[in-house]
């Protein structure tokens, strides 16, 4: 009985690890994993901006406020896009202007 149970959870916690792109950093996989149990219209995408990687979280309508908070690969916030301002700037920077879309690497 307990080895079927531990095979039902194992599933369980392997098929959420599917959904994450396999190429995402490690600590943004973390991130994600806990945006997942929060909200349930969530989606990571990932952008080139000033040279680097990001990742834009757009927690969904869970978030209080609506904004997404943008991480560099060592999971270094850059700032916020959205919220109660409507911020568009990320380091000063426009983002959408000057960012370019890669890929949606997470969603619920």
């Amino acid at each position: 009985m307990k080895t079927s149970l531990l095979i039902v959870a194992l599933f369980i916690v392997c098929a959420g690890c599917s959904k994450i792109d396999r190429s995402a950093p490690g600590c943004i996989k973390e991130k994600i994993r806990h945006y997942n149990f929060l909200c349930k219209d969530a989606k990571v995408d990932e952008y080139i901006f000033q040279n680097q990687f990001v990742f834009v979280f757009d927690g969904g309508t869970c978030v209080r406020d609506g904004d997404a908070p943008v991480y560099n690969q060592s999971c270094e916030e850059l700032g916020a896009l959205g919220g109660i301002t409507g911020n568009t700037k990320i380091q000063g920077v426009e983002f959408f202007s000057e960012a370019v879309f890669e890929k949606t690497i997470w969603k619920k």
